[in-house]
């Protein structure tokens, strides 16, 4: 009963912050980086050429009352008509077992530019929707607790605002040759307010991103045998002006596949060891991910468990020229 209550005051402390003077918030974070591109970096809408359907899930901390759970949804082509790719995806991030929701729907656009033979540039923009709502009913606050029989009285808290509609722009940019990519994008460019309150403010910082690596297929001639993939990650929210290091991670860590098994392993400094296992087919692929916690969480927090599914269509081959970009699936 005890270990409860403490659970339900911490994450009343954390909506408190959000809901009363100056709160800043943060995205959530998927450890599949490349089973959810179009999150990661818009540009890479359309990569694959042929249409892909991705769905993704990330249950995080499941062993905390109030646990942070995201799923996510998207699709997207290379179309020769307006050279780039076309995508949208839905998301939707609950915590607090319902009790806060963010719900966005975004629309994709690439461009590709064919700088030389063996390098190419796409840039890509997010135009996003999103409904960011609190269940009122369901939150407890300090002075419904009796010291002996718990959450047993009414509140005296005056009910807010219980949904919050923005508009919200993203954009970035990646190039690449047959053996490197790398990429840069800004989300969240007009820095939306998400207050519920009339008054104070609740920004959502810039975030940025920046991630690279090399494909290094194992035999040249057939490179769809397998491959290793060393790769780098970092973002940064609202760090530069809240001064908090924990809106920063880097990333670092590898692919490696064979047939159609996949492996991989990465290091998010000061906080988890991230292992990944997927099995990538020629239409179908899926993954898991687990993350074991590093940080002063502890592995109490129960880690956390994300699931990726991609599914492949097959499309007929254009005469117009199209360079796809080689990298990892998960």
């Amino acid at each position: 009963m005890i270990q409860t209550i403490r659970h339900k005051i911490l994450f009343i402390t954390a909506l408190l912050l959000i809901t009363s003077g100056i709160a800043k918030g943060q995205d959530p974070t998927f450890s599949q980086f490349y089973a959810n591109p179009l999150y990661l970096n818009p540009a890479l809408t359309g990569v694959d050429r042929c249409p892909r359907f991705l769905m993704n899930y990330r249950n995080q901390w499941p062993n905390i009352s109030g646990q942070f759970v995201t799923y996510s949804a998207s699709y997207d082509q290379h179309v020769d008509a307006v050279s780039g790719g076309l995508g949208g995806m839905v998301m939707a991030d609950i915590a607090g077992n319902g009790i806060l929701q963010t719900i966005n729907a975004s629309a994709f656009y690439s461009y590709e530019l064919s700088v030389t033979k063996k390098f190419s540039i796409r840039t890509g923009f997010q135009a996003t929707y999103v409904q960011k709502s609190i269940n009122w009913e369901e939150l407890t606050f300090p002075d419904m607790i009796h010291p002996r029989y718990g959450f047993i009285y009414q509140t005296n808290e005056i009910p807010i605002e219980n949904n919050v509609n923005y508009v919200d722009f993203s954009a970035g940019i990646v190039g690449y040759t047959k053996q490197f990519y790398g990429g840069f994008a800004a989300h969240h460019l007009t820095t939306p307010d998400e207050k519920f309150l009339t008054t104070g403010e609740s920004e959502l910082p810039m975030k940025l991103t920046a991630h690279a690596g090399f494909y290094l297929p194992y035999n040249k001639r057939h490179p769809d045998d397998g491959y290793f993939s060393p790769n780098i990650l970092f973002q940064q929210q609202g760090a530069a002006t809240t001064g908090n290091p924990n809106a920063r991670q880097l990333n670092f860590g590898f692919y490696t596949k064979k047939g159609p098994l996949v492996a991989g392993l990465w290091y998010r400094f000061e906080d988890a060891i991230i292992a990944i296992i997927g099995i990538q087919a020629e239409y179908i692929r899926f993954g898991y991910s687990y993350d074991i916690t590093t940080s002063q969480l502890s592995l109490a927090t129960g880690g956390a468990h994300e699931i990726s599914f991609a599914l492949n269509l097959d499309c007929k081959p254009k005469r117009v020229k199209f360079r796809p970009l080689n990298c990892p699936k998960f």
